[in-house]
């Protein structure tokens, strides 16, 4: 259990327990962080109030390991709020703090190994191929690489590798790139419910129970089977509509627009 078990934002006058006294500008000096930034912590409840002796705030050892912990907190980008309601549920015994911060870390680990690379102009070129005119700046244009000094940053190498082979077999950038666009939209609101659904089924049909661990491992089969279900039932619904268009007629237009491309 963490240090301040049962503390709340009002101001006490027990002396500190681990012997260790500071004043909040000794504090400031001691965490390296201002004053300031220490009262705003208390304010929000993430910070347990100081010992009062006299008209003097003093704050113990314990004070510098919270506002480590909160510091390591925020850098895994968790709010202020959040790091709040998270400690004060450690301080009560509610929550196993280690245990969380495990499964938080597996809960972050990537779902693709695609990673941004900077690239020079050489291997861009390379990258490219058959190199026609204005395809950098194409690129540039959509968004899909950024240039940095003489070299471009490549923020998905897998997806520009994609946006390549669908314009060398006829799809050009902006068709791909307006593809990308609906499918990613889409994508990001499904994950979304996907992810609040799981949420609401911790402990009740996803893991075993409410567990660390078994939260973790559930999902971390979850991540390799659940890249192979949606590129299964994507594959299933283009066959549904690329069949519904046949059937609807709708691609004879599509002979009468090549012969009068021909005739141009």
């Amino acid at each position: 259990m963490l240090p301040f078990v049962g503390a709340t934002d009002t101001e006490t006058n027990e002396k500190p327990n681990d012997g260790v006294s500071y004043t909040i500008d000794e504090l400031a000096r001691e965490a390296r962080i201002p004053s300031r930034t220490i009262r705003f912590y208390q304010s929000k409840g993430a910070l347990p109030a100081p010992t009062i002796r006299g008209r003097v705030a003093f704050y113990g050892e314990a004070h510098v390991e919270r506002l480590k912990l909160i510091a390591s907190l925020q850098d895994r980008g968790l709010s202020i709020r959040a790091i709040r309601d998270l400690l004060v549920q450690a301080d009560k015994g509610e929550l196993a703090l280690g245990e969380w911060l495990g499964l938080e870390a597996r809960l972050q680990e990537p779902w693709a190994s695609d990673r941004p690379k900077v690239v020079t102009r050489d291997e861009m070129d390379a990258l490219i191929g058959e190199k026609r005119p204005g395809a950098i700046a194409d690129l540039l244009r959509l968004k899909i690489i950024e240039r940095q000094g003489d070299s471009f940053i490549v923020r998905s190498p897998a997806l520009l590798d994609v946006a390549l082979r669908l314009e060398r077999a006829g799809v050009d950038l902006d068709t791909a790139s307006g593809a990308s666009q609906i499918v990613r939209k889409h994508l990001a609101r499904a994950a979304a419910d996907v992810t609040a659904f799981f949420y609401k089924r911790i402990g009740e049909g996803f893991g075993r129970n409410v567990a660390a661990e078994d939260i973790g491992g559930a999902f971390e089969a979850l991540r390799p089977v659940g890249i192979e279900a949606v590129r299964i039932m994507f594959a299933q619904e283009m066959e549904r509509e690329l069949r519904k268009l046949v059937e609807s007629g709708a691609t004879a237009e599509l002979t009468q627009k090549a012969r009068k491309a021909k005739k141009r």
